[in-house]
């Protein structure tokens, strides 16, 4: 199907006018930070009736990265820091990696971690290992190459993040409401929609892995009401033109190789079981934490920011007291406000 067929308006107001009548109030999370830019660039919350809320979820790898792993790269001598650029303005307890920079820290922005290898010709380079598992097969791909070329000056930070066990995490609290799942389309394509199954089966909750544009989130959303008014609730997956059931088996692999699943710290959810990656000891020449002995530690949150409960979905952003009176994308409190992906950027983008 061409392009313009996910935005063709007499489909979406066809989806659209069938949803007018759905009666019962039901919270439908999306995952993914590219999702929550898509609903608010297409205007799709003002499209749903009041009984369907659109919450947000824990799916910025900026937003869920902990102030300690700041601090500690901010404590950092003599080092080349590369990073991909929200992460800059992600504010750590001891101020962010942009400050750092003016007071002669070097750190730089990059598209690709294959950029911080050519750093590190020059100079001991760390790079920042963060994302969910679908940056984390090009990450492995350059500790790979730096382990081919025997590179001694160049190292990862693993800060990586596996969605199901978040999700896992997130129902298993007490303080949530979810009603089913807008899973994402980007991660889906390396785990395969098969790796959402946990949800239906331990929780009762369904999902629908969709693309991002409008007539696929509404698809999805359809899809959901459906589950939801049998109650059969299930896994779907309406990206099937790019998400295959099994995922990719060889990013799989090249992962499997390279890193082991471990405990990891999110922000504002805590240390959840088996959703993170380390790297394995073969590669430990390669591990940022290992050569700088740094460790990750739980820290608080800025006074009055409410990032934390977004990213849980307890509130949507204009419900925290900084929201637009003093946390903007100018002036971000939260790393909620400085991802392109966080939920609070988009409300300020596209829904205020």
């Amino acid at each position: 199907m061409e392009l313009n067929n996910f935005r063709n308006p007499n489909l979406i107001k066809k989806i659209v006018n069938d949803l007018q009548d759905w009666e019962k109030p039901i919270k439908i999370m999306e995952v993914c930070g590219s999702h929550t830019m898509a609903i608010g660039h297409w205007g799709i919350r003002k499209l749903l009736p009041e009984t369907i809320s659109l919450i947000s979820g824990p799916g910025c790898p900026v937003c869920v990265t902990p102030s300690s792993v700041i601090d500690s790269l901010i404590e950092l001598k003599d080092v080349t820091i590369a990073t991909f650029g929200d992460l800059v303005r992600v504010p750590g307890e001891k101020g962010n990696l942009e400050q750092a920079r003016a007071n002669g820290l070097d750190v730089r922005m990059v598209y690709s971690p294959m950029e911080a290898l050519e750093f590190s010709k020059e100079k001991e380079t760390v790079f920042i290992g963060i994302g969910f598992e679908t940056t984390i097969p090009g990450i492995v791909y350059t500790i790979l190459e730096a382990f081919k070329r025997n590179l001694k000056n160049f190292s990862v930070l693993p800060a990586f993040k596996l969605v199901p066990p978040a999700l896992d995490a997130l129902l298993s609290s007490e303080d949530t409401d979810i009603n089913g799942f807008i899973l994402p389309g980007h991660v889906s394509v390396i785990i395969g929609s098969e790796a959402y199954d946990l949800l239906p089966e331990k929780f009762g909750i369904g999902g629908v892995v969709t693309g991002f544009e409008p007539l696929d989130i509404l698809i999805g959303i359809k899809k959901l009401t459906n589950q939801i008014k049998i109650n059969q609730p299930t896994i779907e997956n309406e990206y099937s033109r790019v998400v295959k059931k099994e995922g990719n088996k060889q990013a799989q692999k090249i992962i499997k190789k390279v890193l082991k699943v471990e405990d990891a710290l999110w922000r504002a959810l805590g240390w959840i079981p088996n959703s993170g990656m380390g790297i394995k000891e073969e590669y430990q020449d390669f591990d940022a934490t290992k050569k700088y002995n740094i460790k990750v530690a739980e820290s608080k949150e800025k006074t009055g920011c409410r990032c934390g409960d977004v990213l849980k979905g307890n509130i949507i952003p204009p419900e925290c007291p900084l929201f637009e009176k003093v946390c903007k994308p100018n002036n971000p409190i939260g790393p909620c406000m400085v991802s392109s992906e966080g939920s609070c950027a988009a409300y300020y983008k596209y829904e205020r």
